[in-house]
Protein backbone atom coordinates (compact mmCIF):
# COMPACT_ATOMS: atom_id res chain seq x y z
CA UNK A 1 0.00 0.00 0.00
CA UNK A 2 1.64 3.31 -1.49
CA UNK A 3 2.73 5.62 1.73
CA UNK A 4 0.05 8.49 1.30
CA UNK A 5 -1.15 11.11 3.92
CA UNK A 6 -4.61 11.20 4.50
CA UNK A 7 -4.72 14.81 3.27
CA UNK A 8 -3.90 13.10 -0.56
CA UNK A 9 -5.82 10.29 -0.12
CA UNK A 10 -8.75 12.63 0.04
CA UNK A 11 -7.59 14.75 -2.81
CA UNK A 12 -6.85 11.07 -4.97
CA UNK A 13 -10.59 10.55 -3.52
CA UNK A 14 -12.05 13.38 -4.85
CA UNK A 15 -10.36 13.69 -8.33
CA UNK A 16 -13.03 14.01 -11.09
CA UNK A 17 -11.92 11.70 -12.84
CA UNK A 18 -11.91 8.83 -10.13
CA UNK A 19 -14.25 6.01 -11.45
CA UNK A 20 -18.52 6.31 -10.55
CA UNK A 21 -20.90 3.97 -10.02
CA UNK A 22 -21.39 3.89 -13.92
CA UNK A 23 -17.96 2.37 -14.52
CA UNK A 24 -18.38 -0.52 -12.27
CA UNK A 25 -21.59 -1.28 -13.13
CA UNK A 26 -20.03 -1.45 -16.92
CA UNK A 27 -17.44 -3.16 -15.67
CA UNK A 28 -18.02 -5.52 -13.18
CA UNK A 29 -21.63 -7.04 -13.95
CA UNK A 30 -24.05 -7.50 -17.47
CA UNK A 31 -27.37 -7.11 -17.80
CA UNK A 32 -27.76 -3.85 -16.00
CA UNK A 33 -31.32 -3.20 -15.71
CA UNK A 34 -31.83 0.41 -13.94
CA UNK A 35 -34.94 1.38 -11.73
CA UNK A 36 -36.28 4.49 -10.67
CA UNK A 37 -38.61 6.45 -8.40
CA UNK A 38 -39.52 5.45 -5.03
CA UNK A 39 -43.27 5.49 -5.96
CA UNK A 40 -43.88 8.13 -3.74
CA UNK A 41 -42.27 11.56 -4.75
CA UNK A 42 -40.24 11.25 -8.09
CA UNK A 43 -36.88 10.30 -9.61
CA UNK A 44 -33.09 11.39 -8.01
CA UNK A 45 -30.50 11.39 -10.28
CA UNK A 46 -27.76 11.02 -7.58
CA UNK A 47 -28.75 7.35 -7.12
CA UNK A 48 -28.22 4.98 -9.72
CA UNK A 49 -30.06 1.48 -9.01
CA UNK A 50 -31.65 -1.84 -10.73
CA UNK A 51 -30.99 -5.33 -10.95
CA UNK A 52 -28.24 -6.94 -13.03
CA UNK A 53 -25.94 -10.19 -13.12
CA UNK A 54 -22.57 -10.91 -11.42
CA UNK A 55 -20.79 -13.76 -12.57
CA UNK A 56 -24.30 -14.83 -13.86
CA UNK A 57 -25.85 -14.44 -10.33
CA UNK A 58 -28.85 -12.05 -9.72
CA UNK A 59 -28.16 -8.79 -7.98
CA UNK A 60 -29.09 -5.53 -6.73
CA UNK A 61 -27.08 -3.11 -7.39
CA UNK A 62 -27.42 0.86 -5.77
CA UNK A 63 -25.01 3.70 -5.71
CA UNK A 64 -24.36 7.48 -5.32
CA UNK A 65 -23.79 8.94 -8.53
CA UNK A 66 -21.64 11.68 -9.48
CA UNK A 67 -20.13 13.11 -12.98
CA UNK A 68 -16.72 13.58 -14.69
CA UNK A 69 -17.98 17.06 -15.73
CA UNK A 70 -19.54 19.92 -14.62
CA UNK A 71 -22.75 19.13 -17.20
CA UNK A 72 -23.17 15.63 -15.27
CA UNK A 73 -22.65 16.93 -11.71
CA UNK A 74 -25.10 19.19 -12.44
CA UNK A 75 -27.47 16.47 -13.34
CA UNK A 76 -26.79 14.63 -10.17
CA UNK A 77 -26.94 16.89 -8.12
CA UNK A 78 -22.83 16.33 -7.10
CA UNK A 79 -23.80 13.14 -5.48
CA UNK A 80 -25.79 14.35 -2.74
CA UNK A 81 -29.02 12.08 -2.82
CA UNK A 82 -32.40 13.72 -1.73
CA UNK A 83 -35.01 11.50 0.27
CA UNK A 84 -36.21 10.29 -2.97
CA UNK A 85 -32.99 8.44 -3.97
CA UNK A 86 -32.77 6.71 -0.41
CA UNK A 87 -36.53 5.99 -0.58
CA UNK A 88 -35.74 4.40 -3.85
CA UNK A 89 -32.50 2.61 -2.77
CA UNK A 90 -34.99 0.99 0.01
CA UNK A 91 -37.16 0.13 -2.37
CA UNK A 92 -35.02 -1.47 -4.58
CA UNK A 93 -33.52 -3.37 -1.11
CA UNK A 94 -36.55 -4.46 -0.03
CA UNK A 95 -37.18 -5.97 -3.71
CA UNK A 96 -33.68 -7.64 -3.65
CA UNK A 97 -34.90 -9.29 0.01
CA UNK A 98 -38.40 -10.61 -1.80
CA UNK A 99 -36.68 -12.19 -4.46
CA UNK A 100 -33.70 -13.20 -2.77
CA UNK A 101 -30.93 -11.60 -4.48
CA UNK A 102 -27.96 -9.90 -2.93
CA UNK A 103 -27.33 -6.51 -2.00
CA UNK A 104 -24.33 -4.07 -3.41
CA UNK A 105 -23.48 -0.97 -2.98
CA UNK A 106 -20.91 1.62 -4.01
CA UNK A 107 -20.91 4.62 -2.03
CA UNK A 108 -18.97 8.21 -3.36
CA UNK A 109 -20.65 10.88 -1.73
CA UNK A 110 -20.24 14.65 0.25
CA UNK A 111 -23.35 13.74 2.27
CA UNK A 112 -27.15 13.93 2.11
CA UNK A 113 -28.24 17.07 0.35
CA UNK A 114 -28.95 19.64 3.39
CA UNK A 115 -31.46 21.53 1.28
CA UNK A 116 -34.59 23.04 3.04
CA UNK A 117 -36.44 20.82 0.23
CA UNK A 118 -35.06 18.01 1.06
CA UNK A 119 -35.64 18.50 5.06
CA UNK A 120 -39.09 19.14 4.57
CA UNK A 121 -39.30 16.29 2.20
CA UNK A 122 -37.99 13.98 4.86
CA UNK A 123 -34.50 13.79 4.58
CA UNK A 124 -33.97 12.40 7.97
CA UNK A 125 -36.60 9.90 8.33
CA UNK A 126 -35.48 8.57 5.15
CA UNK A 127 -31.67 7.48 6.32
CA UNK A 128 -33.38 6.46 9.25
CA UNK A 129 -35.61 4.53 7.72
CA UNK A 130 -32.93 2.92 5.69
CA UNK A 131 -30.34 2.25 8.38
CA UNK A 132 -33.28 0.62 10.31
CA UNK A 133 -34.37 -1.56 7.25
CA UNK A 134 -30.96 -2.42 6.35
CA UNK A 135 -29.88 -4.03 9.08
CA UNK A 136 -33.03 -6.27 8.89
CA UNK A 137 -32.06 -7.72 5.09
CA UNK A 138 -31.71 -11.48 5.13
CA UNK A 139 -30.02 -11.47 1.77
CA UNK A 140 -25.91 -10.75 2.01
CA UNK A 141 -25.09 -7.15 1.54
CA UNK A 142 -21.60 -5.92 0.61
CA UNK A 143 -21.01 -2.24 0.61
CA UNK A 144 -18.02 -0.51 -1.11
CA UNK A 145 -16.59 2.93 -0.77
CA UNK A 146 -15.18 3.84 -3.97
CA UNK A 147 -14.37 7.51 -3.26
CA UNK A 148 -15.48 10.32 -0.70
CA UNK A 149 -18.01 8.65 2.00
CA UNK A 150 -19.13 11.13 4.51
CA UNK A 151 -21.90 11.36 7.04
CA UNK A 152 -25.22 9.68 7.33
CA UNK A 153 -25.31 10.19 3.50
CA UNK A 154 -23.02 7.43 3.25
CA UNK A 155 -23.95 5.21 5.93
CA UNK A 156 -28.01 5.14 4.49
CA UNK A 157 -26.26 2.72 2.07
CA UNK A 158 -23.85 1.04 3.82
CA UNK A 159 -25.11 -0.85 6.89
CA UNK A 160 -23.75 -3.78 5.04
CA UNK A 161 -22.57 -7.30 6.16
CA UNK A 162 -18.99 -6.34 4.46
CA UNK A 163 -18.03 -3.18 4.09
CA UNK A 164 -15.44 -2.60 1.90
CA UNK A 165 -13.06 0.38 1.22
CA UNK A 166 -10.83 1.32 -2.32
CA UNK A 167 -7.30 2.14 -1.14
CA UNK A 168 -7.93 5.80 -1.33
CA UNK A 169 -11.14 5.87 -0.54
CA UNK A 170 -12.03 7.91 2.59
CA UNK A 171 -14.88 7.42 5.43
CA UNK A 172 -16.30 9.94 7.76
CA UNK A 173 -18.57 11.38 9.84
CA UNK A 174 -18.44 14.58 7.76
CA UNK A 175 -15.87 16.37 5.57
CA UNK A 176 -12.56 17.64 7.08
CA UNK A 177 -13.36 20.81 5.83
CA UNK A 178 -16.75 20.52 8.22
CA UNK A 179 -14.48 19.13 11.04
CA UNK A 180 -12.07 22.11 11.14
CA UNK A 181 -14.89 24.66 10.89
CA UNK A 182 -16.63 23.23 13.69
CA UNK A 183 -13.25 22.05 15.85
CA UNK A 184 -10.75 25.17 14.96
CA UNK A 185 -13.63 27.60 13.25
CA UNK A 186 -10.74 27.41 10.24
CA UNK A 187 -11.31 25.47 7.58
CA UNK A 188 -7.91 26.00 6.30
CA UNK A 189 -6.96 23.13 8.45
CA UNK A 190 -8.84 20.65 6.29
CA UNK A 191 -5.26 19.11 5.97
CA UNK A 192 -4.89 18.79 9.88
CA UNK A 193 -8.23 17.17 10.30
CA UNK A 194 -7.95 14.70 7.49
CA UNK A 195 -5.02 13.28 9.70
CA UNK A 196 -7.03 13.31 13.40
CA UNK A 197 -10.19 12.11 11.97
CA UNK A 198 -8.62 8.69 11.07
CA UNK A 199 -10.46 8.72 7.67
CA UNK A 200 -8.15 6.41 5.53
CA UNK A 201 -9.38 3.13 4.84
CA UNK A 202 -5.78 1.50 6.77
CA UNK A 203 -7.10 3.38 9.54
CA UNK A 204 -10.39 2.46 9.44
CA UNK A 205 -9.44 -1.51 8.53
CA UNK A 206 -7.52 -1.15 12.00
CA UNK A 207 -10.25 0.36 13.77
CA UNK A 208 -12.89 -2.76 13.01
CA UNK A 209 -14.57 -0.08 11.00
CA UNK A 210 -14.62 -1.82 7.60
CA UNK A 211 -13.61 -5.24 6.36
CA UNK A 212 -11.05 -5.01 3.33
CA UNK A 213 -9.46 -2.54 1.08
CA UNK A 214 -9.41 -2.81 -2.19
CA UNK A 215 -5.71 -2.15 -3.63
CA UNK A 216 -5.68 0.81 -6.56
CA UNK A 217 -3.50 1.70 -9.39
CA UNK A 218 0.00 3.16 -8.67
CA UNK A 219 -1.56 7.15 -8.88
CA UNK A 220 -4.82 6.29 -8.00
CA UNK A 221 -7.81 4.40 -9.73
CA UNK A 222 -8.38 7.08 -12.09
CA UNK A 223 -5.06 5.98 -13.71
CA UNK A 224 -6.27 2.56 -14.87
CA UNK A 225 -10.07 1.87 -15.09
CA UNK A 226 -9.18 -1.78 -16.36
CA UNK A 227 -6.88 -2.64 -13.06
CA UNK A 228 -9.20 -0.89 -10.57
CA UNK A 229 -11.91 -2.99 -12.13
CA UNK A 230 -10.23 -6.13 -11.83
CA UNK A 231 -8.65 -5.37 -8.42
CA UNK A 232 -12.85 -4.88 -6.99
CA UNK A 233 -13.97 -7.53 -9.03
CA UNK A 234 -11.40 -10.20 -6.78
CA UNK A 235 -11.95 -8.66 -3.64
CA UNK A 236 -16.14 -8.10 -3.71
CA UNK A 237 -16.40 -11.73 -5.60
CA UNK A 238 -14.28 -13.40 -2.67
CA UNK A 239 -16.45 -11.83 -0.14
CA UNK A 240 -19.71 -12.50 -1.99
CA UNK A 241 -18.98 -16.09 -2.16
CA UNK A 242 -18.03 -16.38 1.28
CA UNK A 243 -21.71 -14.68 2.29
CA UNK A 244 -24.12 -16.59 0.09
CA UNK A 245 -23.13 -19.77 1.96
CA UNK A 246 -24.84 -18.32 5.09
CA UNK A 247 -28.55 -18.64 6.17
CA UNK A 248 -30.15 -15.35 6.27
CA UNK A 249 -31.67 -14.84 9.53
CA UNK A 250 -27.66 -15.59 10.90
CA UNK A 251 -26.26 -12.37 7.98
CA UNK A 252 -29.15 -10.61 9.50
CA UNK A 253 -27.69 -11.21 13.22
CA UNK A 254 -24.12 -10.90 12.62
CA UNK A 255 -25.02 -7.66 10.67
CA UNK A 256 -26.53 -6.08 13.57
CA UNK A 257 -23.50 -7.62 16.32
CA UNK A 258 -21.25 -6.02 13.68
CA UNK A 259 -22.20 -2.42 13.84
CA UNK A 260 -22.92 -2.88 17.55
CA UNK A 261 -19.60 -3.57 18.15
CA UNK A 262 -17.39 -1.29 15.76
CA UNK A 263 -14.83 0.66 16.95
CA UNK A 264 -15.10 -0.84 20.76
CA UNK A 265 -11.70 -2.63 19.60
CA UNK A 266 -9.86 0.68 19.33
CA UNK A 267 -11.51 2.26 22.53
CA UNK A 268 -10.76 -0.55 24.74
CA UNK A 269 -7.22 -0.69 23.82
CA UNK A 270 -6.95 3.04 24.40
CA UNK A 271 -8.68 2.92 27.79
CA UNK A 272 -6.36 0.16 28.95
Amino acid sequence: MSMLSAAERLAAARDPQRPNITDYIEGLFTDFFEQKGDRLCGEDGAILGGIALYHGMPVTVIGTRKGKSLEENLSCNFGMPNPEGYRKALRLMQQAEKFRRPVITFIDTFGAYPGLEAEERGQGESIARNLLEMSRLTVPVIAVITGEGNSGGALALAVADRVLMMENAVYAILSPEGFASILWKDSARSDEAAEMMKITAEDLLQMGIIDDIIPEPEGGAHQSLIKTILQTDQVLYRHLKDLIRQKGKALAAARYQKFRKMGTAAFDEETT
